[in-house]
């Protein structure tokens, strides 16, 4: 990727910063002792120290400068994790790949709510929202679906966007609609679901009597209807997983041209 501009002295160069014009010094990374420095106006460039002389290089598209041993790979992380670009700008473009905005991110589905895309070096990987969660675009995260806006609702709540359905011919299990999307849930012991109120109740009903074992999930599942969704990660709070084997990874990062 040919260049990489290289400070034969101490760097000296004046970089505009800041809301009211004050000047800032780009930091000599070979006077620090971590040997890393962030460019002081682009947040996904850096300096380091190598052969006792400062380099600047890009993190990969899509990342910026998180520090020394920080972020998703050698010093970079995704931008919306912290703070790393108030006051700066982002010096490269996004390079885009098929389901991909930049060549590392993680990006909403185009057709799915439940569903989302992790970019890494290009690739994307397809995740899945469990639990009734759908993906919230602003957190990067799967949420509860009434912390998403404008994500289409499922059609077994359409008549209640918040009340409950049964499921299949099952006496303890039953949908409960919440925001306009089914979670799926179990009655209390001894008690089952009455299809006339909706509701968990004392048997027997004009379907069920007293249960005497709890059904497995698996059971009920079969006369639902929803796909069966695998039991794994992605609950909230905290950050969707990347694909297999991308973190940590030792990347190197490259020079910039």
């Amino acid at each position: 990727m040919a260049t990489t501009r290289v400070f034969s002295f101490l760097l000296i160069a004046l970089i505009a910063h800041g809301s009211y014009g004050q000047k800032q010094q780009q930091e000599d990374p070979c006077q620090t002792k971590a040997r890393v420095v962030g460019d002081v106006e682009y947040c996904d460039r850096y300096w380091e120290c190598v052969n006792g002389r400062p380099e600047l290089f890009d993190c990969p598209n899509g990342l910026v400068f998180a520090g020394k041993h920080r972020g998703v790979t050698e010093g970079c992380d995704y931008p919306w994790r912290a703070n790393y670009c108030d006051g700066k700008r982002q010096a490269n473009p996004p390079i885009p790949a098929e389901h991909c905005d930049w060549l590392y991110g993680i990006f909403g589905h185009e057709t799915s709510c439940t569903r989302y895309w992790t970019c890494w070096n290009g690739t994307a990987t397809e995740q899945l929202c469990i639990g009734g969660l759908l993906y919230n675009e602003r957190a990067r995260s799967c949420d509860w679906p009434e912390n998403v806006e404008g994500c289409q609702k499922h059609p077994l709540c359409n008549d209640d966007a918040n009340g409950n359905v049964p499921l299949g011919k099952s006496c303890n299990r039953y949908w409960q609609c919440q925001g306009g999307y089914p979670r799926l849930q179990r009655c209390p012991a001894m008690l089952v679901f009455d299809r006339r109120s909706l509701r968990c109740v004392v048997p027997p009903t004009e379907d069920c009597d007293v249960p005497t074992t709890q059904s497995t999930l698996d059971g009920d599942l079969q006369d639902g209807q929803l796909e069966e969704e695998p039991e794994e990660e992605n609950l909230p709070p905290g950050v969707p997983p990347l694909p297999a084997g991308a973190l940590p990874i030792a990347l190197r990062p490259r020079p910039r041209n």
